[in-house]
């Protein structure tokens, strides 16, 4: 597909996230069934019923479009679940291996953040509202993860790591 329009681009980077939450959404269950801390078991948990909240709403975006949301391959997404998939893999203590996954998990999101807040923006630029409130809703929705990881790395597993290190 030729970049010759902002529109051209959004469509592509639509496609660019869809595929990425395509990925999450079979790598969340094995970051949860990696994860030996309650509440970033469950945040993944969590997580993975918004994402796949959130392919919907794509696939809802590309409907609206006339576009079919496939032909793209993350290649971002896909290095940083391999890089999640390593670590799951590693000989780690239980709580450094949490530690780890809550680190990969961020990458993720901040990952993600960037990506919905340039499409949001370019949808903005194109004139289309409804396809600007949902990019919104989970560029929100994103930022809400992230920080809800912040805080169970802060709250317990960092200092369950450390304690390992004494």
């Amino acid at each position: 597909m030729a970049l010759d329009t902002l529109k051209d681009l959004y469509i592509d980077e639509l496609k660019d996230l869809y595929n990425a939450e395509n990925q999450l959404v079979k790598a969340l269950p094995k970051m949860a069934k990696a994860a030996t801390d309650p509440s970033l078991k469950k945040a993944f948990e969590d997580h993975l019923g918004q994402t796949e909240g959130h392919v919907a709403g794509l696939e809802e975006i590309f409907k609206d479009l006339g576009e079919k949301p496939t032909g793209k391959v993350c290649k971002a997404m896909k290095g940083l679940v391999e890089e999640g998939a390593e670590l799951i893999e590693e000989d780690a203590a239980p709580e450094v291996k949490d530690a780890g996954l809550i680190a990969a998990a961020q990458r993720v999101e901040h990952y993600e953040m960037a990506g919905y807040g340039s499409v949001r923006t370019y949808a903005k630029s194109l004139g289309e509202t409804a396809a600007v409130k949902l990019l919104q809703q989970t560029l929100d929705e994103e930022g809400a993860a992230d920080e809800k990881l912040t805080g169970i790395a802060e709250g317990v597993v960092n200092a369950k790591a450390k304690a390992k290190s004494n």
